[in-house]
């Protein structure tokens, strides 16, 4: 789901704290280091105050963006049945 969301636009921590409010911030945080240490995410860190994160999709991950599209049109299909 994470992935889907980084598809069109890069997000912010609290962004997808929005945007998936069943998970905990630490279930998030340990999703995103793990997308991040597979070299699927990018995770930018700018150095400022209040500090600001954004996590994006990297050359590696955006190869997967059909197959994330194939997956949302199985499950468009497959929702109601």
């Amino acid at each position: 789901m994470l992935l889907y969301h980084l598809m069109d636009e890069k997000k912010r921590f609290n962004e997808f704290r929005r945007i998936c409010p069943g998970i905990t911030q630490r279930m998030l945080t340990l999703q995103l280091r793990e997308l991040e240490e597979d070299g699927v995410v990018h995770r930018e860190v700018y150095h400022q105050v209040p500090p600001k994160v954004e996590y994006s999709l990297t050359e590696f991950g955006k190869t997967l963006i059909p197959i994330i599209k194939l997956m949302r049109d199985w499950g468009e299909v497959y929702k109601t049945k």
